[in-house]
């Protein structure tokens, strides 16, 4: 098999990243914009000794997963890459996705708990325009937005208002839009507002639109309706702990049943809002990295119960290790990404800790991104 080389096959499922993949000669081939059943012709692009990359050239019989997508720009904007996919298939394709990370990577061999959907349109919150438009897909080039059929209905009343973005003097800003909460780091109808308060189940959180939030605000709601449910069932004696916390979110709505809630947070401008965030609860923050805290902080017994929610690097080495040999009783976690999330789950599971559940939930529909939620035990 060569560069420029033509393959035919069928495609079986989506992988990581959101290819389609299909089995020739016993070589894994990796190919964007196909779906599940599709069979296509594709030429290779990137040859490796395991596996391959190709384009799709040819549709030769669609599969019945197809639909039609919503937006004019698909296959040019970098935003989005399933669109192509009916929603309840990339709902299943995500759950397979999730449960064969936890078999390969992390040697687990689990049921993923029924993956929690999204509306499936109009859901996004915070977007991320550069200049006028979105990032293309693959290319630094930007691509001119006048609406997008994924975002809040606020944010898309602003993309459609050419007005209403003017030259900002930046390269680069973010939007969050929910409700009557509009915040930018950008101009926005002629004035800048970067801090906002943005309601969450019955609570106003503060936050900022040059700091990182959740950009899903519907599926937010349902995890931390389910982070309740767990923190419920943990030992509310001893204090709580949130790591990598951002603004605060989670310790807001976990932290009240708990004598006191540790925030770690490196970002001090989260850390800022954050102490904000749990004002009126007995609460310690410390702007420094997961590393730091765990060498400062003995683990063994001070706590009943922890969050944690880093990014797509996981937990960081130390941080992994401290956990899985003195974490507390309960531990959730929350993770942008299955392969981190599997191989923490190895180093936690050997450490002691039992995998109680896990369940994926779909923050970012239209697209091949992955969150999801897993829940620890000590016997």
């Amino acid at each position: 098999m060569a560069i420029g080389e033509l393959v035919s096959g069928p495609v079986e499922h989506l992988v990581a990243g959101g290819a389609g993949i299909l089995t020739v000669q016993g070589k894994r081939i990796f190919m964007d914009g196909a779906a599940p059943g599709d069979v296509v012709t594709g030429r290779i692009t990137v040859e490796n000794r395991h596996w391959a990359q190709a384009c799709l050239v040819e549709l030769v019989e669609a599969s019945s997963l197809r639909t039609p997508p919503l937006c004019p720009l698909y296959g040019r904007c970098g935003g989005c890459s399933l669109q192509h996919i009916r929603y309840e298939a990339q709902v299943a394709e995500k759950m397979h996705i999730l449960r064969e990370a936890f078999t390969r990577l992390g040697g687990i061999n689990l049921p993923v708990e029924p993956f929690v959907p999204s509306p499936p349109w109009e859901y996004r919150n915070r977007i991320q325009l550069h200049r006028r438009g979105f990032k293309a897909r693959k290319s630094d080039e930007v691509i001119p937005v006048k609406d997008c059929p994924v975002a809040d209905p606020g944010l898309r009343r602003v993309l459609q208002e050419a007005a209403a973005l003017p030259p900002t003097g930046r390269d680069r800003f973010t939007l969050y839009g929910r409700g009557d909460t509009l915040v930018s780091e950008g101009r926005i109808r002629g004035r800048i507002r970067r801090r906002g308060t943005v309601r969450l189940s019955g609570k106003e959180i503060l936050m900022d639109a040059g700091v990182f939030f959740q950009s899903n605000g519907t599926m937010l709601e349902k995890l931390i309706g389910d982070l309740q449910s767990v923190a419920a069932g943990a030992d509310r004696s001893r204090p709580m702990a949130d790591l990598y916390s951002g603004v605060g979110t989670f310790a807001a709505f976990l932290g009240e049943g708990f004598p006191r809630v540790d925030l770690v947070e490196e970002n001090p401008e989260a850390v800022v809002l954050a102490r904000e965030n749990v004002r009126g609860m007995e609460a310690r923050l410390f702007a420094q990295t997961g590393d730091l805290w765990a060498k400062g902080c003995s683990l063994n017994g001070d706590y009943g119960f922890m969050v944690a929610d880093p990014p797509r690097q996981g937990l960081s080495p130390a941080l992994r290790r401290a956990l899985a040999l003195r974490g507390p009783p309960v531990l959730a976690y929350v993770s942008c990404n299955p392969a981190t999330l599997a191989r923490d789950s190895g180093e936690l599971i050997a450490g002691g800790y039992r995998l109680e559940w896990l369940t994926g939930y779909d923050f970012y529909p239209q697209t091949a991104h992955i969150e999801g939620l897993a829940v620890f035990v000590r016997p």
